[in-house]
């Protein structure tokens, strides 16, 4: 299928880019652009809970609780109602609700009627609470269209602002700054590092393009998905953060197959289709594996995991889909031009793979497996510990940076205002009577906790009451929710716990349910998915546990910086309880990331094994070919992760902490290390599946590439086999002399190594009167710098037309206009043809049992040893 599609974007190599590019191109102009007058800024509760049954009662009885939209906070050192300046505070507060009455529903202040509710204790401080009309999203419009007349001067007298409506719009402020952020800083120094990779400009401008074009893509179809559904604020940086460093991977992974396939000496066309059947194929499966994890986020009930996981699906969809029609099209006009510009000079042909340090490092960690074993799952079990303290909290002015005017006065009016925090907690109670209302209020007041007693926000209306009262410390909320719901509520009385404090404990027991659904589902769709992919089901599993093993690294160390504090100060943030929304984000990205890199690990050990490599050199092919490639990828993520890391918030901090703490263990200590040296252990157990798993995984296209790939080491047969060269013996007898009458040769197109001068072939001896042998050319010389292709016993099979029969049987030989006989030799698994002469190639006989002949065909090695014996 694959190959197919190779051969599809090689055909059509001008239409399929422009098509695809004007496609995108409009979605973003007529959707994208208009993203963030759509997002919203709701979505972290779970709609079902009491809490918001609550909220919708008081809004459809009393309309929206507006109090603490926009509070403005006036201090004076010599006290506010002495200041000289009184007058002209209150004259601005009358002003300010005329000059925009439709955004403020009324203005509450001391300035008004001097109420000592209204005044700090020391007396320096006044506030005045501005109530805006707007619900839901109008809400932010509202106040952003009065922003610019909240600061204003006044001689002696300190203006700052602080509510609910203002934090949220720092915190939109901040993510609009990341995205900025990503776009000025991450994709130049992203260019840099692929220049250095690549070593040429044209090269390296190809996984830009996916990259950017995903983004565009992408932002297009979360504007699409926002006029159906809610998409929260910060979905868009999640998506920008996600998408843009996944495809710039892809393209990475693309572009080098493709180089790699024009250094053997591939024509363009079949470079273009081996790239697509083997790096395409592994891109998709890829992003199918994070795709998967991150669809774990649409069994939780809170729309902010629901947009993210839209968001960062169709980022990841997009940029899979780019690189196998855009990437490998622009490859087919591009051809040798790939390399253009190039900034230094390498030749990759010449140096092998055994002298590359990817290829000595997994080597070392298997020849010592069972220590390396040991001593990394003990590491990340240990770092895994501090994970056991995590606390958890609602999203608040303390997701600002410590220095953010906004936060400074949020903390100000909490503590000198305790009574009227903008946190309150609440009891709606409805169809109750005096008495019943009475009973009710008493047993609230009787709870732990609070910073006064309950009181009623609003006189009683059709029947439903609203108590309110502050928390003394979030760290509270979860104890107070509790004492709350033990009330004994009267029989017909209907009583709901709302509030910010009551949805942020709802929101985490709500998550922490669907947690091991989600856990369930991601870990048997990956198993499957991976299960197709290597045609094992050993290696998912393994692949699993590593997983779990660097996740549980990951969190334990965002939890010693997040919630102990440890770096906080370097890094610009206070530390405290996290969002558990963002938690269960941070385990589905870092999955999704795990199982990324292990499908581009495997996926290689896996061909090099179906090319007859032993185990322990397809595990040491696959990490040679990939290593310096996931590490590249790595950097470019952790690149595009670091420009977030520099957030003000300290949600898109976490996330961007978190993803860089798991492409380090990922790239390093996992994939280097470790994966190698438990497959080492495992040995041929890696390979096996059930019959049925084998057939799928054929028929879905695994081990549909169509040539050989190039032998990774082919002087060292096993981990603990020094480096030798052993030198070809020349036949003195050849095979055809070992035939009977029905014996013939076949023709095989595919050959390891270039053929060998035409000698003087020596007249057979016995038996006396063998069959003769019609001439035919030597096959066409390998160009000298192409890589030999190694051989593989499989493929060359199965690309002739020549098929094997019982011995006397006849049939067509591809090419050939006559019928000749053929028999069949047994040898391990494979099926060989023999031809007339031999010639010993250690590099095929080390690892195959076979020797190789002088026309490239091969011949049991035991055919061999007993041809010698009879001779001598």
């Amino acid at each position: 299928m694959f190959s197919r599609w190779g051969d599809f974007a090689y055909r059509h190599r001008r239409v399929v880019p422009v098509a695809i590019v004007v496609f995108i191109v409009a979605i973003y102009g007529i959707f994208g652009i208009r993203l963030a007058e759509r997002m919203s800024q709701e979505g972290w509760d779970d709609p079902g809970s009491s809490s918001t049954q609550a909220a919708n009662i008081e809004q459809e009885v009393f309309g929206r609780d507006n109090s603490g939209d926009v509070v403005l906070l006036f201090s004076s050192e010599d006290g506010i109602a002495k200041n000289k300046n009184f007058d002209e505070i209150k004259q601005y507060l009358g002003d300010l609700k005329a000059l925009h009455p439709d955004q403020i529903a009324d203005v509450t202040s001391y300035f008004d009627n001097r109420n000592a509710q209204l005044l700090s204790k020391d007396g320096k401080t006044a506030f005045a609470a501005v109530s805006l009309k707007g619900d839901h999203e109008q809400t932010l419009k509202d106040f952003r269209a009065i922003k610019g007349n909240l600061k204003p001067k006044f001689d002696g007298v300190t203006v700052q602002v602080a509510g609910a409506t203002a934090v949220a719009d720092a915190l939109d402020s901040g993510m609009a700054g990341d995205i900025k952020r990503a776009e000025v800083v991450a994709l130049p120094l992203v260019a840099i590092l692929l220049l250095f990779v690549f070593g040429s400009v044209v090269a390296a401008f190809m996984p830009l393009i996916v990259g950017i074009l995903s983004i565009l893509g992408s932002l297009g179809v979360l504007s699409i998905l926002a006029g159906f559904a809610q998409v929260n604020v910060f979905a868009q940086s999640v998506v920008t953060l996600l998408g843009l460093g996944l495809a710039i991977d892809y393209g990475l992974f693309m572009v080098s197959r493709f180089r790699e396939e024009m250094d053997q000496g591939r024509d363009i066309r079949d470079a273009v289709r081996i790239t697509t059947s083997t790096a395409g194929k592994t891109v998709v499966f890829s992003a199918a594996m994070v795709a998967v994890a991150l669809s774990g986020l649409l069994v939780f009930p809170q729309a902010f995991l629901k947009s993210v996981a839209y968001g960062a699906i169709s980022a990841v969809g997009l940029a899979a889909l780019l690189s196998i029609t855009v990437l490998p099209s622009i490859f087919a006009m591009l051809g040798t031009k790939i390399d253009k510009w190039t900034l230094r000079r390498t030749n990759r042909s010449a140096r092998t793979l055994s002298d590359t340090w990817w290829y000595k490092l997994p080597a070392w960690a298997m020849k010592r497996s069972k220590t390396v074993v040991v001593s990394l799952v003990f590491l990340l079990i240990a770092l895994t510990v501090p994970l056991a303290g995590i606390t958890f909290g609602g999203i608040n002015e303390t997701y600002l940076p410590p220095n953010s005017d906004v936060r400074k006065a949020q903390s100000t009016f909490d503590q000198e205002f305790p009574a009227f925090r903008t946190e309150p907690i609440k009891l709606v109670v409805s169809n109750a009577t005096n008495d019943q209302l009475i009973k009710v209020y008493q047993q609230a007041n009787a709870i732990t906790g609070l910073t006064d007693r309950f009181k009623p926000s609003t006189a009683t209306k059709e029947g439903t009451t609203v108590l309110s009262a502050g928390i003394a410390e979030r760290k509270d909320n979860e104890s107070v929710v509790k004492q709350l719901r033990a009330i004994e509520v009267p029989e017909g009385v209907s009583v709901h716990i709302g509030g910010t404090p009551a949805m942020e404990v709802e929101s985490i027991e709500a998550l922490f349910g669907k947690l091991p659904w989600m856990a369930i589902y991601i870990v048997l769709a990956t198993f499957i998915l991976m299960s197709l992919v290597f045609g094992s089901m050993i290696l998912p599993a393994k692949a699993i546990i590593m997983t779990i093993l660097g996740m549980g690294a990951t969190l334990g160390i965002l939890t010693a910086m997040f919630v102990d504090g440890i770096g906080s100060s370097l890094f610009n943030f206070s530390a405290g309880p996290l969002m558990s929304p963002v938690l269960v984000l941070i385990m589905a990205i870092v999955y999704g990331l795990s199982t990324d890199y292990e499908v581009f690990l495997v996926s290689r050990m896996v061909e090099a094994r179906d090319n007859g490599e032993s185990t322990d050199e397809a595990i040491k092919y696959g990490t040679a070919h990939t290593g310096g490639i996931i590490t590249a990828a790595a950097l470019i993520m952790i690149v595009v992760c670091g420009a977030f890391g520099f957030s003000e918030i300290v949600m898109m901090k976490y996330i961007a902490f978190g993803m860089v703490v798991a492409l380090l263990f990922d790239a390093t200590i996992i994939r280097m290390l470790l994966v190698p040296a438990v497959m080492h252990l495992l040995r041929e157990d890696n390979w096996w599946a059930p019959r049925w798993v084998k057939r799928a995984s054929e028929a879905m296209g695994h081990n549909s590439a169509p040539e050989p790939l190039p032998v990774a080491s082919p002087l060292v047969e096993s981990v603990d086999t020094p480096v030798r060269r052993v030198e070809p013996v020349q036949p003195r007898v050849p095979v055809s002399a070992y035939m009977d009458d029905t014996s013939t040769m076949a023709p095989v197109k595919e050959h390891p190594y270039p053929p060998r001068p035409a000698q003087q072939q020596p007249a057979p001896q016995q038996p006396t009167s063998p069959r003769p042998i019609p001439p035919r050319p030597a096959p066409p010389r390998t160009p000298p710098h192409a890589a030999a292709p190694a051989f593989n016993p499989k493929r060359t099979w199965g690309s002739t037309a020549a098929t094997t029969h019982d011995s006397g049987a006849a049939d067509t030989v591809e090419g050939q206009g006559s019928h000749t006989p053929k028999r069949k030799l047994h040898h391990s698994r494979r099926e060989t043809l023999v031809s007339d002469t031999t010639v010993v190639d250690p590099r095929t006989a080390g690892r195959s049992g076979r020797i190789a002949s002088e026309d490239n065909e091969l011949v049991p090695f035991s055919e061999l040893v007993k041809r010698l014996r009879e001779e001598h």
